[in-house]
This record gives structure tokens, sequence and C-alpha cells, in this order.
């Protein structure tokens, strides 16, 4: 079992910056893939990013390409988000997922995940 913790949530203005961390515990995080999945009021969650267990292999959606960036650090267990060029539309609650050896793009593929942190981008 995986327990993932998010953090570094929080209002910025837009074309601000946030980065987001994802804390593992239960296992060690390497081997496992990790994803970012986000979800705004009235809408389904969608992938943000996703990176490989090695972190050679990195997927983005494309509304987010150029601004965001993923990725990870197998010895500390960590996962991290970097926003930059934040747009009003970036506001969602943001989740950490993963799941075992091969990366995926879509929630129901991945079967840990963490509480989410909340993202406001004001106008």
């Amino acid at each position: 079992q995986v327990q993932l913790v998010e953090s570094g949530g929080g209002l910025v203005q837009a074309g601000g910056s946030l980065r987001l961390s994802c804390a593992a515990s239960g296992r060690t995080f390497r081997n496992y893939a990790m994803g970012w999945f986000r979800q705004a009021p009235g809408k389904e969650r969608e992938i943000v990013a996703a990176i490989s267990w090695s972190g050679t292999n990195t997927y983005y959606a494309d509304s987010v390409k150029g601004r965001f960036t993923i990725s990870r650090d197998n010895v500390q267990n960590t996962g991290a988000l970097q926003m930059n060029s934040l747009k009003p539309d970036d506001t969602a609650l943001y989740y950490c997922a993963a799941r075992w050896l091969l990366v995926a793009t879509t929630p129901s593929e991945f079967n840990y995940w963490g509480q989410g942190t909340q993202v406001t981008v004001s106008s």
C-alpha cells in the first residue's frame, strides 16, 4: 500500500507560478509511475501530467504543455508539479496518483491517490 499527500496549493494571480509536491509513504516510490490529475467544479477529473517510474518518460495534457513540468525524486520518495504561467482555467483540485510500474493517463488506471490540494488562479 502507498499513501500519498499533496501540498503546495493556494491562491495565485494569473501569470504566476505554484509548485505542488507529493510525498509518498508505505512503500518505496521507486517502481511506481506517478500522475497528476485535476478536477474543477462541474467537470470530470482529467489528466494533467504523468511520469514513468524511471523518470525518463513524461506525458502532458495539451492544455498545460510548455507551462507545467512534472518531476520526481526516487530517493526522497516525492513527486512535484511545477506550474508556470497559470491561467484561471487551471483552477481545480489537484490530485497526485500512483500505480505499479507502467505509466498511464486515465484516472481508472491509478489505484493510489492523495487527498487533493486546491489551486485557485484569479484573473
